[in-house]
């Protein structure tokens, strides 16, 4: 789930920062640059940092558990990338193995949030950020990741909890980045162009997930109520 730096980045932003960073800006001019993408990218010059509420977190009920800095970015989504995808991971394991592992410098990947069997999601970078969790850099920078406890191969582990508390929080997503609620938006890791992986597997049931996504975000969309 790693994000390769030598790999042609899609999305946008990369091409910008490193003429930015590099003294672009001053080489090229205003003209090369337009205003709205020099004011997204003014907090990545040397010894600006973009403030942050330590422990925040951008879903309600989440439980912030910080990952390793090695393994996420420092953006301003969706300022400098659009968001526009949630991408849907299965851990291959228990969910105190992928929070021990995405708290691990060396592992060099983690996912914007973890969701256990018994509904609770912990919250590991966020929203804002960066996460290395596609394989793929331009996907990396336009979606959010989020990691199932379980196993790709055993169907027992996906449960109702997980699949109403995972909805909830892809729908809440959606609404926040104006997402569309389909397969094209909300994909399976196993979707990302050039991946060996194949989680979610064949026992996430697809149709199942988006009517949980679609009610909750229809909730959401009520006057005066909430998911």
């Amino acid at each position: 789930m790693g994000e390769p730096e030598g790999q042609k980045p899609g999305g946008r932003g990369v091409s910008r920062r490193a003429l930015l960073i590099g003294g672009g800006a001053a080489a090229f001019g205003t003209a090369v640059f337009a205003r709205d993408d020099l004011g997204r990218l003014w907090w990545r010059m040397p010894g600006v940092v973009k403030k942050r509420k330590e422990g925040e977190v951008d879903a309600k009920g989440a439980q912030w558990t910080a990952a390793s800095a090695y393994n996420w970015r420092r953006a301003d989504r969706p300022d400098d990338y659009t968001i526009d995808r949630v991408i849907i991971h299965v851990v291959q394991g228990g969910y105190a193995t992928a929070l021990r592992v995405f708290k691990d410098p060396a592992h060099r990947a983690a996912t914007h949030y973890v969701v256990r069997k018994d509904g609770h999601v912990a919250q590991m970078i966020r929203e804002l950020d960066v996460a290395f969790h596609a394989g793929d850099r331009g996907y990396n920078e336009r979606s959010v990741g989020i990691e199932h406890e379980g196993f790709v191969d055993d169907k027992s582990s996906f449960t109702a909890a997980m699949y109403a508390s995972s909805a909830r929080l892809t729908a809440g997503i959606c609404e926040r980045y104006d997402i569309p609620v389909d397969r094209k938006h909300i994909i399976g890791h196993v979707e990302v162009p050039g991946t060996d992986h194949t989680d979610p597997g064949p026992h996430w049931d697809w149709d199942r997930y988006l009517r949980l996504v679609r009610a909750a975000r229809e909730r959401l969309e009520a006057p005066g109520r909430k998911a």
